[in-house]
């Protein structure tokens, strides 16, 4: 009997020590599962907490938006686009005017840019206008940048009904003056094709066999934009040859040392000489800078897949693979602009760049091609074969452009 009885002792000290042990590593997991849920919600309380970057928000002491307003894709989108009618805008160019010279398929028009992970503000031309008011813009370099210009000139025009309130002075010169008077706003064009002094300022009389440049001369043009209130400047496509004739001296004299310098250590040249004009005149405290990248041609369709013989002529569709670039299109020119951009930066001057190479590569039926004013007379063989005189460099208008524009818009309101 006293047996049976410390057998039942020993099993019942036995399952409370079972139990017990039991209750402890329960406790002890409750207790973990505690302390990771309220880890879990502190957590979660702190992420809630940090702002959402939203569209036209820059990062600070760079020019980059911290969502890429560069890297998208296009969409079609014929309700919202174009944001003008080619035949409503008096001051349309006979190059630009595709719709008018005869271009039926006008799909070209209705294509708006999206950004991967924001959206581009709507062009608000009257807002625009409010923040031009009483000021001057100029853009100043090639006809891409007047083919910007005009743009600009078509969406702002769009927004003044009356024709009193709005003039245009062309007096052939190289510069070129639209005035919103409503608003007392001058938005300009300046010919300056290599941004320093060259043999090509003439901005009717300019295709010459033979390109030289100054490039240590700039204040003939820059005298002339320098007290700007934005500047938009681009310069590409005129030093797109192996070399180029760079002169020390004047054009007037006769002893001046010629000298043939490769393309990228004088377009080198030149921008320095441009940068030191900057950071002496440019008032800071007033005037803002931009510069727009390199616009790609679309001279060749085998480089996206088409035959050798032929280029932009006659192309409906966008090209669609991704980070898609053309032969013509130099990462070391644009290189040099960044360089440049990043010393004045350094130097206390904000240049911004708008990055429009990688969008506009896709946009291979954008141009004018044949769809323009002829400025003399083709020949039986070029008529027999339209891909001789297509303009595969310019933009239709509507169309690319203005897009450019929606992005420097952004720029201008950025926060």
């Amino acid at each position: 009997m006293v047996a049976r009885n410390q057998n039942l002792v020993a099993i019942t000290w036995g399952a409370s020590v079972k139990f017990s042990i039991v209750q402890f590593f329960v406790s002890l997991l409750l207790a973990v599962f505690f302390m990771a849920a309220v880890y879990i919600a502190r957590e979660y309380v702190t992420f809630s907490m940090i702002p959402v970057t939203v569209d036209v928000t820059f990062s600070s002491g760079s020019s980059q938006p911290e969502c890429n307003m560069f890297s998208g894709k296009w969409v079609y989108d014929n309700k919202s686009y174009p944001l003008y009618k080619e035949k409503e805008c008096k001051f349309m160019s006979d190059q630009l005017a595709c719709n008018k010279f005869g271009r039926q398929d006008l799909s070209y028009q209705y294509w708006r840019w999206q950004p991967h992970h924001c959206d581009i503000p709507r062009f608000n031309a009257t807002r625009l206008l409010e923040e031009l008011r009483n000021k001057r813009t100029v853009f100043v370099g090639d006809s891409l940048n007047r083919g910007q210009w005009v743009s600009m000139v078509c969406l702002l025009d769009s927004s003044i009904h009356d024709p009193n309130m709005k003039l245009m002075n062309n007096t052939g010169s190289n510069l070129i003056i639209y005035k919103a008077l409503g608003y007392n706003a001058s938005i300009e064009f300046y010919w300056e094709p290599l941004l320093v002094e060259s043999n090509s300022d003439d901005p009717v009389n300019h295709k010459l066999l033979e390109r030289i440049v100054r490039t240590q001369s700039i204040e003939k043009h820059a005298k002339v934009w320098t007290d700007a209130d934005i500047l938009v400047f681009n310069s590409y496509l005129w030093w797109k040859q192996p070399h180029i004739k760079v002169l020390w001296g004047s054009f007037k004299d006769e002893n001046g040392i010629y000298k043939e310098v490769e393309n990228l250590r004088s377009y080198e040249m030149a921008f320095k000489t441009w940068s030191d004009w900057l950071e002496i005149h440019v008032d800071r405290a007033k005037t803002r800078l931009f510069f727009i990248s390199m616009s790609p041609v679309h001279e060749k369709a085998e480089e996206w897949g088409g035959s050798s013989d032929q280029n932009c002529y006659s192309e409906t569709d966008l090209i669609t693979k991704e980070g898609y670039t053309g032969n013509k299109t130099d990462p070391n020119m644009m290189r040099i602009v960044e360089n440049t951009v990043d010393e004045l930066k350094t130097r206390g001057l904000k240049v911004e760049i708008i990055n429009i190479t990688q969008l506009s590569e896709y946009r291979k039926e954008g141009h004018p091609s044949i769809y323009r004013k002829q400025w003399g007379a083709l020949s039986e063989e070029q008529l027999t074969n339209p891909n001789s005189y297509s303009d595969c460099i310019h933009w239709c208008l509507p169309g690319v452009p203005d897009v450019w524009n929606e992005l420097l818009y952004a720029y201008i309101f950025q926060q």
